[in-house]
């Protein structure tokens, strides 16, 4: 299930991708699959097992070009492990609503950037997901839970104070967006009928794809949607006077 549209990131092979807040890879596999050399990062080292586990999985069936590579690094999004302009595209899907110094985490996305490079940024959209705070504080109020609600045009404001140019909006996850709100009218932890119901529809959506479900997101994403995602441009460095 991704929520970054590729085509509008312009993923291409061979180039050095960053995926931030990786969590078990599906942005990873997508852009591996594409023949990019994918870095997958997150602070969780189960989850970077079970990226590595699906990218070897991925290598063995012959789904990826020969000369694409996914490496998956434990680290710290606010103090990244890379150089300077290292990355042609960098993802950060659901991930900068967990940190509690976005800012340091969001220069950082501006520093690995290469100039010219482009970044895709997604977050909880903010009515959605007032509405999960409104009716559960378990639904957030967790280890590693949810610690902010962005509007898009903070998020925007804070991306263009470090330097990245704000080129597009999208929205995407119409169909969780009820599926949550009713995990949280009846209690996070409790395994309700109607949950249980309800996240079949979304099993069905993901495996099947059916035209129903895909029509019902693409009408309804642009109301419902629950993630927000900015794409970015860091803009190239501006060539000296005289060169």
């Amino acid at each position: 299930m991704l929520t970054v549209d590729y085509e509008r990131l312009d993923v291409r092979a061979g180039m050095r991708v960053l995926d931030l807040g990786c969590g078990e890879g599906r942005h990873t596999f997508e852009a591996y699959r594409r023949g990019a050399h994918v870095v997958a990062v997150d602070i969780s080292a189960k989850d970077l097992a079970t990226t590595r586990q699906w990218c070897s999985a991925i290598e063995l069936a012959g789904e990826a070009p020969a000369d694409a590579t996914a490496n998956a690094v434990r680290g710290d999004l606010r103090h990244l492990p890379f150089p300077d302009a290292s990355f042609d595209r960098i993802i950060a899907s659901e991930v900068l609503e967990h940190i509690p110094d976005d800012t340091a985490a969001i220069a950082e996305i501006e520093r690995v950037l290469k100039p010219g490079g482009l970044a895709a940024v997604t977050v909880p959209r903010w009515w959605p997901e007032r509405v999960c705070w409104a009716l559960s504080d378990q639904y957030h109020a967790n280890e590693g839970g949810h610690i902010r609600i962005y509007k898009a045009d903070e998020l925007a404001g804070k991306l263009a104070g470090v330097g990245l140019t704000h080129t597009g909006t999208d929205h995407a996850h119409a169909l969780h967006s009820p599926y949550w709100w009713l995990k949280c009218a009846v209690g996070v932890e409790r395994d309700a009928a109607v949950v249980r119901a309800y996240h079949k529809l979304l099993v069905w959506d993901l495996t099947d794809r059916p035209l129903v479900t895909r029509l019902a997101e693409q009408v309804l994403n642009p109301v419902l949607g629950k993630s927000v995602v900015l794409y970015l441009r860091k803009d190239k460095v501006a060539a000296h006077v005289g060169s």
